[in-house]
């Protein structure tokens, strides 16, 4: 009787997924389809989805009209630096909240944490002054140091290092490896699952952050995608059809990322809660 209350309840929860899945992907399939729709046929009701004609047009313009190709490479140059920066300063420092000892490490590492309770707004200003005063406004770099240092990242990293046993770190060091070594060759191999779900939501936040672009860039030769797109529907506030293609366009790169990252994403996310 158990078992079948369980069965029961099993397929519930699935079908509920399935409708929970459907729901979220209708927007994306509808953009999907509006983006090679003319502007009439977007409307229609009911809704079309596979149009009779496939207006390819909508892709040329937003490739042509505007300077699409420069807003995507700067903002894969902004995104895979920040990124890439950010791996190596929140795995550093998770690797020295869990496997070294310091006096005060606990005490740090929560003052550390405590700081994720403070709203980007609040800090807003003094790190605009701070750019600006370093003489970084209107340049990639502001944006790559803002998007550098995360200390959701570091939380996340050491929950997956808290996972590895300290006894393989000892045996290393009777073997006569350095910390470093230690850290590049043993940690971080064994926190691919972390690392992995670090890059898919850092990714996804800095190539699709809006607000930072918008504050520290001025020139449109340097400009994101997000802010590429923001000029396109101003200047073609009516084509419907051309902004649908640029939304598409813009969010291929973090699909593609998650599809080769994603087998280590329910891991990474799992071994967050291990024992802190």
């Amino acid at each position: 009787m158990k078992t079948k209350k369980q069965k029961v309840f099993s397929t519930v929860i699935f079908i509920l997924c399935v409708l929970a899945a459907i729901i979220m992907l209708v927007p994306f399939l509808w953009m999907v389809s509006a983006s090679f729709k003319s502007n009439t046929e977007m409307f229609e009701k009911p809704i079309r989805w596979i149009p009779e004609v496939f207006h390819l047009d909508n892709y040329v313009r937003v490739w042509t009209d505007v300077d699409f190709l420069q807003y995507y490479l700067n903002t894969f140059k902004v995104t895979v630096v920040s990124v890439f920066i950010q791996v190596f300063t929140c795995s550093l420092s998770a690797f020295a909240f869990t496997k070294l000892k310091f006096p005060g490490r606990d005490k740090i590492f929560f003052v550390y944490i405590a700081t994720m309770m403070v709203p980007w707004h609040a800090i807003m200003i003094p790190q605009f002054i701070t750019v600006r005063t370093l003489g970084l406004y209107n340049s990639h770099m502001a944006l790559i140091l803002i998007g550098s240092f995360n200390a959701f990242g570091v939380f996340l990293l050491r929950q997956n290092m808290l996972s590895i046993p300290s006894e393989m770190n000892e045996a290393a060091k009777i073997d006569g490896c350095s910390i470093m070594r230690i850290y590049w060759n043993i940690i971080m191999p064994l926190t691919k699952g972390g690392i992995a779900t670090l890059i898919i939501l850092q990714f996804n936040t800095v190539w699709n952050d809006y607000m930072a672009p918008m504050i520290y860039l001025d020139s449109d030769a340097k400009k994101t995608i997000q802010l590429g797109l923001a000029s396109f529907r101003q200047q073609y506030s009516a084509d419907y059809g051309a902004i649908m293609a640029g939304t598409v366009c813009s969010v291929i790169p973090i699909i593609i990322i998650y599809a080769f990252a994603q087998q280590y994403i329910i891991d990474g996310v799992a071994h967050a809660g291990v024992k802190g």
